[in-house]
């Protein structure tokens, strides 16, 4: 377990120190650990992923228990992840003392008296320790300063929730293939599968998504590589329905990758889909998955931003715009994103958004919709972008939607969903 703890501490220290993305530093770090089993990948994911969500706590109490910086900064990265198992795993106390006694040794850093004594002191104080971190909201909440700051100036006394819910474990939901089977048809087959011991436990959420008592991996969910059902956020599933595409008609995904909403179109509607993406690497996944759900569309490689270079000149009824953004709605499934964000990131995206926005408009067709969708919760990124882009744009008109607890579009996350924004926008 040392060396895994070890492996933890390295890809926190690339993300933290050095600004990488964790899931490409994880990858990494598993391709050269080819001979870990199942397990023990499992383990590394979770104590990377666990240490960056609640670093904020994390970090606080290592400064109590420091009396001086540590030299060794490889150390005090290791330090965190003791100190994250210690605090939320299930993992033996003496045993995680004692692995990061030994990953210090690894090291070949004089410094193993140390380690073992401010780990034990955390488990002799906890209680005081984690009262006094929580006196500073990053210790408290476990986000940057200016973060806890945008929301609780933005969603008041709603911002508390919100942040909580950033830091859960994220739910595992199904989107059913409706080409394939109705939601009802799979649930039932889950409670089958339940039956004879496979721990496939669902319940039916809003909009017709199916979340799993417990995750699982995707190859033992029954009908997946048979294109039954696809992994999706419920909050994702609201694109294709508020899109409302109907046969015939030609549809664009105008940043398409990876592939999950413009798959849904797809599942809903008989359409002429044309799916475009900046990244060729992430656009061969939309390819795989529509190829394993058993569904065809035109991919092409080219900035939305740009559609001069890849448009053919047909107009669109319905474009999908879901812009690339703070990401700040699905940082439980990606909690490096709180540490990697700046405050000055917000405004360079929200520039961003209104430029593809302006540039799309003149791909869709008279009287045709567009939906703009974005996974962050900040209002810069979502009805700011809106109403400046109304502002220059008179034949736009904002079309009334229907989403669960919004009147504005904005979905924030919770037990059940990520946060994400939409606004439909009709041509006139």
């Amino acid at each position: 377990m040392h060396n895994i703890q070890l492996a933890a501490g390295q890809i926190v220290q690339q993300v933290l120190a050095d600004g990488r993305n964790l899931n490409q530093v994880l990858d990494e770090s598993l391709r050269k650990k080819a001979v870990w089993t199942p397990s023990q990948r499992a383990a590394l994911q979770d104590l990377s992923y666990g240490t960056l969500r609640f670093y904020g706590q994390l970090r606080a109490l290592l400064g109590l228990l420091l009396h001086k910086p540590m030299l060794d900064q490889r150390i005090y990265y290791v330090l965190l992840v003791a100190l994250y198992q210690l605090q939320y795993s299930k993992a033996a106390q003496h045993a995680v003392v004692d692995h990061a006694v030994r990953s210090a040794q690894m090291l070949n850093v004089k410094v193993s008296g140390l380690v073992n004594a401010i780990l034990r002191n955390f488990l002799r104080s906890r209680e005081a320790l984690l009262e006094q971190a929580a006196q500073h909201a990053e210790g408290k909440y476990s986000y940057p300063q200016w973060w806890i700051d945008e929301l609780q100036a933005q969603y008041g006394e709603r911002s508390a929730a919100m942040l909580t819910a950033g830091n859960m474990h994220p739910p595992m939901t199904l989107r059913v293939n409706q080409r394939r089977g109705t939601t009802a048809d799979y649930l039932a087959l889950l409670s089958q599968q339940d039956r004879d011991q496979q721990n496939f436990r669902a319940r039916l959420i809003e909009p017709d998504a199916l979340q799993l008592d417990k995750p699982v991996p995707v190859d033992q969910l029954p009908g997946f590589f048979a294109g039954l059902i696809s992994v999706q956020d419920a909050g994702a599933q609201y694109a294709a329905r508020l899109l409302d595409v109907h046969d015939g008609m030609r549809v664009l995904d105008a940043c398409a990758a990876p592939g999950g909403k413009t798959a849904h179109i797809l599942e809903c509607a008989q359409v002429e889909m044309v799916a475009v993406d900046k990244d060729e690497k992430r656009l061969q996944r939309v390819a795989e998955n529509l190829q394993r759900l058993g569904l065809t569309a035109q991919l092409l490689v080219g900035d939305a931003a740009e559609p001069e270079k890849w448009w053919d000149g047909k107009t669109f009824q319905r474009i999908l715009a879901d812009l690339p953004c703070s990401a700040s709605g699905v940082v439980r499934r990606h909690p490096d994103i709180k540490w990697l964000r700046r405050r000055t990131d917000i405004a360079g995206f929200a520039a961003q958004q209104l430029d593809i926005l302006r540039a799309l408009w003149r791909l869709l067709a008279q009287d045709g919709k567009l939906l703009y969708a974005t996974c962050s919760v900040f209002r810069q990124e979502n009805e700011q972008v809106i109403a400046a882009f109304l502002a220059q744009q008179m034949d736009a008109q904002l079309l009334p939607i229907v989403l669960p607890e919004s009147s504005n579009g904005q979905i924030l996350p919770n037990d059940q969903h990520d946060g994400f924004f939409y606004a439909l926008l009709q041509k006139n």
